[in-house]
Formats: C-alpha cells, sequence, structure tokens
C-alpha cells in the first residue's frame, strides 16, 4: 500500500471505538515520520510505569514502511541518494587538482600534498563502517544529514588554510573522510525500500554513483587547476556538498523501517488513535544506545570477517585492488600522457573513457540481471543458480582488468597514438563496476542478514588500499628506471590482478563448499534462524 493513500485512508481520533485499526491502517505523511534520533522511553511510560500494550511492529503496520513507497518515490529517493554518493566520491579526487598549487603555496614536496587526498580516503574507510550502525539506530536521514554537515565543515579548515597552516589541510581532509557515511547508508537505504529479490536493479544503479564520482573530480579538476587558485578545489566540493544537503534535507524521508515505527508510533499515541503505541525500540536509553561491549561488536564485525572469512577477503582485495588502480591512475595520468605534451585540462579529459565505461558496464548489466533472475526462478532449489549465477558476468569481465592494465602499459609510447592507452581505460573501468557490482551482489546473496558487514569489508578493503596506494603512486612509478620503466610499473599491477582474478574462479567453483565450511557463516545462520527469521531477507 502506497504512502499516496494515506489521506482516504486515515482514521481520525473519533472514529477509535467504531472502526478496527486492522481494517483501516492509519498512515500518516512523512512530514509526521520525521525521525527523532532520541531513545524516547516517551512521557506516557515514565509517567505513568506501565509498559505499553500495542507494540507497532512490521507485521501489524506495514504501510508505514518505506518498502511500500511507490516505484515512482522509490526511484526518486534514489535519485538523490545518487546525488548524495557522487558528492562523496567526488571529494575524494578533486583534491588532486589543488596540489600543484598546494606545494607552491605551501613551499612542500609535491609527496607532502598527496598526503591529504589519501589520508582522506583511510579515514573515509574507517569512516564508512563507524557511521553505519548508528544509521540502523538512529535513521538514514539523521545521520546522512549529520555527516554531509560534519563534511561540509570539513572543508573550511582546508580551503581557510593560512601561509603555514599545511597541517590544519591534513587535519581537515582526515577528519573530513572519517565523517563521511558513505556507501554502508546509502546501500542500507536500498535495503530499506526494496525486497531482497529487487534489490540489483538500485544496487547497480548506486554502485554507479560510486564509482563515477571518483571520476568527475579529475575531470572538471584540470579547468580548476588551469584558471582558479587551488582553494577552488576545496570551495566546488563545498558549493555541492551544501547543494547535495539541502536537495536530501528537503526531498528524501527517513527509511530505517525501526525509525519510521517509532514516529509512527508517537504518532499514533499523540492523537490519541492507539494511546498505548509502543514502537520496537523505543525503550531503548542512550546508555543502552553507547555501550561499548555493543558498539565494538557491530563496529568490528566486518574487520572479523574480512580477516576470517576467505570469500569476503578475496573479492574484497578483488574490488580494493581495482578501485585503488584508479586512484592511483589520478596520480600517475600526468606521467603517462605526458609523452603526448597533454596540458593540465587534456589529462583531466582522459578519465572520460573510464566515466563512459562505467557507464557501459551499468548498461551490460541490466541483461545480466534479468538473465540471473530467470535462471534462480527456473532452478529456486539450485545453490549454484541462487548465488554462483551471480558471479558469471564477473568470470567474462574481471579479466578485463589486467587486459586493460596491460593495454595501458604498453600503449604508453609516444610513437603509438594516445587514443590507445584510453582505449586500456575503457577495459578497466569496466572491470572496475562490474567487480565492484557483483562481488557486493554476490555476498549479499550468500551472508544474509549479515551482508552489511560482508560488504562493508568489501568497501574496506576499497577506500583503504586507495588510500595506501594513491600515496605510494607517485614514489612507486619513480622507482622504474630505463626506457620502459612505465610499461614495466603497470604490467607489474596487471600481474598482480592476474593473480586476484584467478583467485575470483576459484571462488566461482569452490562457492558451495566454502561457505558450507564457514563455521562464521554458520554460526551466523543458526542464529537468524532462531533469533531474527522476519527479516532476514531485507539487509543489505
Amino acid at each position: 500500500m502506497s504512502t499516496s493513500q494515506s489521506a482516504s485512508e486515515m482514521s481520525s481520533p473519533s472514529q477509535e471505538g467504531v472502526i478496527s485499526r486492522e481494517k483501516v491502517p492509519v498512515i500518516p505523511s512523512d512530514e509526521n515520520l520525521i525521525a527523532v534520533a532520541t531513545p524516547p522511553g516517551h512521557e506516557e511510560q515514565r509517567a505513568s510505569g506501565i509498559e505499553p500494550k500495542d507494540e507497532i511492529t512490521e507485521a501489524t503496520h506495514p504501510e508505514v514502511l518505506a518498502l511500500e513507497f511507490s516505484t515512482r518515490k522509490k526511484w526518486m529517493i534514489l535519485s538523490i541518494i545518487f546525488v548524495v554518493q557522487t558528492s562523496m566520491n567526488f571529494n575524494t579526487s578533486l583534491y588532486a587538482n589543488g596540489q600543484a598549487g598546494m606545494a607552491k603555496a605551501f613551499n612542500v614536496s609535491h609527496q607532502k600534498t598527496v598526503t591529504g587526498a589519501a589520508i582522506f580516503l583511510i579515514t573515509y574507510a574507517f569512516g564508512c563502517e563507524l557511521w553505519a550502525p548508528w544509521s540502523e539506530e538512529l535513521g538514514r536521514r539523521f545521520v546522512l544529514q549529520g555527516s554531509l554537515f560534519l563534511v561540509n565543515l570539513c572543508c573550511l579548515p582546508v580551503a581557510l588554510a593560512g601561509p603555514n597552516g599545511f597541517t590544519s589541510i591534513i587535519v581537515g581532509r582526515a577528519f573530513g573522510g572519517l565523517f563521511s557515511a558513505g556507501g554502508s547508508v546509502t546501500l542500507g537505504m536500498v535495503a530499506d525500500m526494496f525486497p531482497a529479490e529487487e534489490q540489483e536493479y538500485p544496487l547497480a544503479f548506486i554502485v554507479l554513483s560510486s564509482v563515477g564520482g571518483s571520476i568527475i573530480g579529475p575531470i572538471i579538476g584540470g579547468f580548476v587547476e588551469t584558471y582558479m587558485a587551488w582553494q577552488w578545489t576545496i570551495w566546488i566540493q563545498l558549493i555541492f556538498g551544501v547543494s547535495v544537503q539541502l536537495l536530501h534535507l528537503a526531498l528524501v524521508p527517513e527509511t530505517r523501517s525501526t525509525v519510521r515505527l517509532n514516529a509512527h508510533a508517537k504518532y499514533l499515541r499523540k492523537n490519541r488513535i492507539i494511546p498505548n503505541a509502543s514502537g520496537p525500540t523505543e525503550h531503548k536509553t542512550w546508555r543502552q544506545y553507547i555501550m561499548p561491549r555493543e558498539i565494538l561488536t557491530i563496529w568490528l564485525r566486518p574487520f572479523r570477517m574480512f580477516v576470517t572469512e576467505p570469500i569476503v577477503s578475496v573479492l574484497s582485495t578483488l574490488s580494493g585492488f581495482s578501485d585503488a588502480l584508479i586512484f592511483m591512475q589520478i596520480q600517475s595520468f600526468g606521467l603517462v600522457f605526458k609523452l603526448w605534451n597533454f596540458s593540465v585540462i587534456q589529462t583531466g579529459l582522459a578519465f572520460v573513457p573510464i566515466g563512459l565505461a562505467y557507464l557501459l558496464a551499468y548498461l551490460f548489466f541490466i541483461p545480466v540481471i534479468r538473465r540471473n533472475r530467470r535462471l534462480r526462478q527456473q532452478k529456486p532449489g539450485c545453490e549454484r543458480a541462487q548465488y554462483e549465477s551471480r558471479m558469471w558476468w564477473l568470470l567474462y569481465t574481471a579479466p578485463c582488468l589486467p587486459i586493460g592494465l596491460l593495454i595501458f602499459a604498453w600503449t604508453s609510447n609516444p610513437s603509438v597514438h594516445w587514443i590507445a592507452p584510453m582505449i586500456g581505460c575503457v577495459f578497466i573501468g569496466v572491470a572496475n563496476y562490474t567487480i565492484y557490482m557483483t562481488t557486493i551482489d554476490y555476498m549479499v546473496a550468500a551472508y544474509g542478514p549479515y551482508s552489511a558487514s560482508a560488504t562493508g569489508g568489501n568497501g574496506f578493503a576499497r577506500d583503504f588500499l586507495a588510500g595506501v596506494l594513491t600515496w605510494f603512486a607517485s614514489p612507486y612509478y619513480n622507482a622504474f628506471h630505463g626506457k620502459f620503466a612505465l610499461q614495466t610499473a603497470n604490467t607489474v599491477l596487471a600481474c598482480i590482478s592476474t593473480i586476484l582474478v584467478a583467485a575470483t574462479f576459484f571462488i566461482y567453483a569452490k562457492g558451495p563448499s566454502m561457505r558450507r565450511r564457514s563455521p562464521f557463516a554458520q554460526s551466523l545462520a543458526r542464529t537468524l534462524s532462531r533469533t531474527a527469521p522476519a527479516t532476514s531477507n531485507r539487509t543489505v
């Protein structure tokens, strides 16, 4: 039932004794479901000392959930979240075009300015995992607004850094990354609005924003670096961030089910429709929210799965390495295209083929999703059809990563036309998008209700490795000497990626037995069957 039906179906307090609430559900507008991020322990309960008897749950009031939004409303929300996610990844990459100006203004080495890019990505890796649990408790809307506000605030010490204030740039970038909520929250919103069997299309859409945001920075950054002061690389981030925050504040309602149910219970009590209504987590106090043991358990779970689960470890490392290559290229494109005497603007525009590759990979994935869904429907009892079929397309696209690196490596020669290394970038872009989308889709299916932790390990690997390799990009390329220095450096990367691609084929072949032998995954499945079977199909 859509929220658009609320006007005709809402019962008034005077109808309470006449019309059963089971027959006429009360559906307030989103304005009445604004999440209040405080553990209520609501006033009536505290005053009377009597526990409310009417618990508001997903089963009793499904009409309140974001799952019941209309298709149009869901995709409107997704479109805004697309822009939000793009802005977060945009912040990671545009900074690189201010590094030359910073080096000159603060009289520091180029490598020192790279620290601002690297530390943002590294703290971003931790920030995504730190914010995610709070979005489960306090709501996606509240957490994203808080995150966007703090990230925007952290732009100020960077843009306003004085002549001797290079340290403030590093500190501002470090906290800017830490305050970025990132994909852990945006992917959670997909789970809030779409049942498990319908999540692939919106998931593919959000993944496009995640990878696409990273290359928008260098594309426009060349113009910024050429015609503006270095501070504008930060001011543009702030302008984009504030615009996105206002758009999100105005148009995106809360989607987290427990928060919506809590707000609905408060609405029912306030209007005396169900005087003793109680939301699922209203009884929790701030002390319960910040219990150190509970917080540590939630925060450490993604890292534990990354270390103990071979499926998570291999797929996350492949995904992380693929994404890190993009950020290494941001730092190294200048070295490569200098061979053709590219200007700063032209070097930035060399990232356009990667953007086109992302769009192409997204469009290719749509028929793949249809094919996989059809296969799962035809073979509902086949484990490989339910799980490994999600990796089928990766078997064809993952090899594009080493192939693209080899093309990029051995066409980096002024005797070859400059479009040749860009063709290599297209292969790399197709592989990067497909690797990220496929690994997330597979882990969501394989780990069920705890897939947030599995995909959290994936996101952590992508951002952390990107940060580390960004810092080492220049020293790495400078360590190679001779006529074929660039070619050799990128060939080494191709060889590393080949090993990871081979590991992907191994997981595809051995995935069922690996899941059965996974003590952690099996214990999670047993816990789920005992405690929360009703929610197992809605966690990304």
